[in-house]
């Protein structure tokens, strides 16, 4: 049988090529000043929690137990927010940046921590999403003579929305690893 000859590559092509393949692997620090920002919204975060914080303190005398469950879900969904951030930054720097070095033998180094991939990062948004919406909307029904029919069924659709996508998201996931598993079986019987 014939063989095509080999025509190895010259060398500037080769360094070309590397070169290339540097630049693009180093493109990937271009996230981290977006982690950066988004350290910054987790301040703007927590300082609208504790203005948040105190004037459910400061008005906790003349508010009624209606206006403490508002308050007190003010402050879960700012939680939950802040929550969602921190996993994006650390999930996101590790898995498209650069490992996190300095938190690699911390004893306080959250448990999820180098261990959320792309997939677990995504349930994790949506899970987060659903949980805020799912406040939103409970803040929603206790100020139920504010909003119109029409508003608290759309609010319940978008609500409904993100659990769709949620369950979906996971649908996904399930289907893809179940391929993974079918895929190396079947490699595995090849051999």
């Amino acid at each position: 049988m014939p063989t095509t000859p080999h025509h190895p590559r010259s060398k500037n092509a080769l360094a070309l090529e590397h070169g290339s393949e540097r630049f693009l692997f180093a493109s990937r620090w271009l996230l981290a000043p977006l982690y950066i920002g988004m350290v910054l919204a987790l301040i703007a975060i927590g300082i609208k929690f504790f203005q948040e914080l105190w004037h459910l303190i400061s008005h906790v005398a003349a508010d009624s137990a209606d206006d403490l469950v508002l308050g007190v879900l003010a402050l879960l969904d700012l939680a939950l927010l802040a929550n969602l951030v921190i996993i994006v930054i650390f999930a996101g720097y590790e898995n498209f940046v650069s490992k996190i070095t300095v938190a690699r033998d911390a004893e306080d180094r959250p448990t999820w921590m180098g261990h959320i991939d792309f997939s677990g990062l995504k349930m994790k948004l949506i899970g987060s999403i659903v949980a805020i919406s799912a406040i939103g909307l409970l803040q929603d029904f206790t100020e139920i003579g504010n909003f119109t029919a029409e508003d608290q069924f759309w609010r319940i659709m978008l609500h409904l929305t993100f659990l769709l996508s949620g369950v979906g998201f996971a649908f996904m996931d399930w289907l893809g690893e179940n391929r993974l598993i079918l895929a190396k079986i079947s490699h595995s019987e090849d051999d």
